[in-house]
């Protein structure tokens, strides 16, 4: 039992919050996205300056109690939150200071890709993310990032620059290519695992409109659909970006009244070239026929957006995640029989490009190491309604099962669920013997374990 007098100093230490579970809002404070997460931490701490970081983490190892990071809180596995521990909240800390003239981005650890879009979009900028704007800035770059703009610009991880971070030891450091260059290998990929870190500083890239959107096609055509796009995508400009998925189609405009509610296949779609080369790379799309298309000039912040509303926080998430580097017939005819059976309208399969600028960088320059994949996999099973948990968790893990030979070895960290230690030692290859190391250097307790956790050496 945690003393009250301890509590309180706690809190009279902060700045920000503190949360228990007799707050009148410690119910919606502990939620994360995935609705399946269901934990009953001990106190959120809901900080206001780093200060409160390095209280709150001091607070938690002095008193031997587990310890989240919660930045976005997009997690899958829910590793944003824990029971009975403390819980480090960033999301007041979202602030977004744009250097247009060097194209470089400081961005707080609670910021979601839509705060660092408003920002950039301003000036004709943006940093290479995910594909929903409600993303957490700080998780989906400690894993890797990727997104729209990875063919052309590579991986989140691949444009940072440093990183404020504070420390098991609460010593609070700046990691670069020039001080600490070690444990700025490791937060390239290595996740959670080293720190919190409290701001990041990115290389921002140039884009503003692009021509984007969505190609759908019948299911029946989902085997010729997806062949065509294993050959023709690794071969089309970095500057066209597409993934594929099997999704259900909403039943509301602008989609055809004979195709709502259907399951589909399809193509999410984002060229960032010159504008009048959009519709010489978008002629081999439209020449495939879709049953639905939606492409056009848009603001980049609005692509990011595009699945906002579709996927809102609360929804029963289960995932799985691989890394392809093949695509073979055998495994096309696995992924439309597993894609045509899924139990709920937003249950989905996607494949996400990993290729083109992201596999020029070496395997071992940072610690996310599959440079050579062509695809990071994700198979979810979504849907409001905690009574259908079972069902869309075990077609997640059966199509999962179906396609897992065809794997190049390991997934993308940020799309494990609680799969054990040999499924982390596969995500990082021969990385990990070097992140383990890095792992005693910087947290040898393993303050830091409430994540996709890798054990001191």
């Amino acid at each position: 039992m945690l003393k009250d007098a301890a509590i309180q100093c706690l809190k009279r230490g902060l700045r920000g919050r503190l949360i228990a579970p007799q707050d009148l809002d410690y119910d919606t404070a502990r939620r994360v996205y995935n609705g399946m997460i269901d934990r009953y931490p001990r106190l959120i701490v809901r900080c206001a300056h780093r200060v409160d970081v390095l209280t709150a983490l001091r607070f938690a190892r002095e008193q031997e109690l587990p310890l989240a990071i919660r930045g976005g809180a997009h997690n899958g596995a829910g590793l944003g939150t824990c029971d009975d521990g403390v819980v480090i909240d960033l999301s007041a800390l979202h602030g977004v200071s744009v250097d247009a003239g060097a194209r470089t981005v400081r961005v707080q650890g609670g910021c979601t890709l839509g705060d660092v879009d408003r920002a950039t979009h301003a000036f004709g900028l943006a940093v290479p993310s995910g594909i929903v704007s409600t993303t957490g800035m700080a998780g989906l770059a400690l894993g890797g990032g990727s997104g729209y703009l990875t063919r052309r610009y590579g991986l989140t991880v691949d444009n940072l620059l440093e990183a404020d971070v504070v420390l098991a030891d609460g010593r609070l450091v700046t990691a670069s290519a020039a001080q600490h260059a070690d444990l700025f290998w490791a937060l390239r990929g290595g996740g959670g695992n080293f720190g919190v870190v409290t701001s990041f500083l990115f290389r921002a890239r140039p884009v503003h409109t692009v021509h984007a959107g969505l190609t759908l096609w019948r299911l029946d055509r989902a085997g010729e659909i997806l062949q065509w796009y294993r050959e023709f995508l690794p071969g089309a400009p970095e500057a066209l970006y597409g993934f594929f998925g099997f999704k259900g189609v909403p039943r509301r405009a602008p989609f055809p009244p004979a195709l709502q509610g259907e399951r589909v296949c399809g193509v999410v779609w984002c060229y960032t070239g010159p504008a009048d080369g959009a519709e010489a790379a978008f002629r081999p799309v439209r020449a495939l026929r879709p049953d639905f298309a939606h492409l056009g000039p848009m603001p980049f912040p609005t692509l990011q957006s595009l699945f906002d509303g579709l996927y809102p926080p609360g929804l029963q998430w289960y995932w799985r995640g691989e890394f392809l580097t093949e695509l073979g017939n055998a495994a096309i005819a696995r992924h439309v029989e597993h894609g045509a059976r899924a139990p709920t309208p937003l249950s989905l399969m996607h494949l996400y490009p990993v290729d083109g600028a992201a596999g020029r960088v070496g395997r071992h320059a940072t610690a996310f190491s599959y440079r050579e994949a062509r695809w990071s996999l994700v198979i979810a099973g979504v849907d409001p309604d905690p009574a259908n948990r079972e069902a869309i968790t075990a077609w997640s893990q059966a199509y999962w099962e179906a396609v897992h030979p065809d794997s190049a070895g390991g997934a993308y960290v940020n799309f494990l669920m609680d799969e054990g230690e040999a499924r982390v030692r596969a995500t990082y290859r021969d990385n990990y013997a070097r992140l383990a190391a890095i792992k005693r250097h910087y947290d040898p307790d393993n303050l830091f374990r409430v994540n996709q956790n890798i054990p001191p050496a």
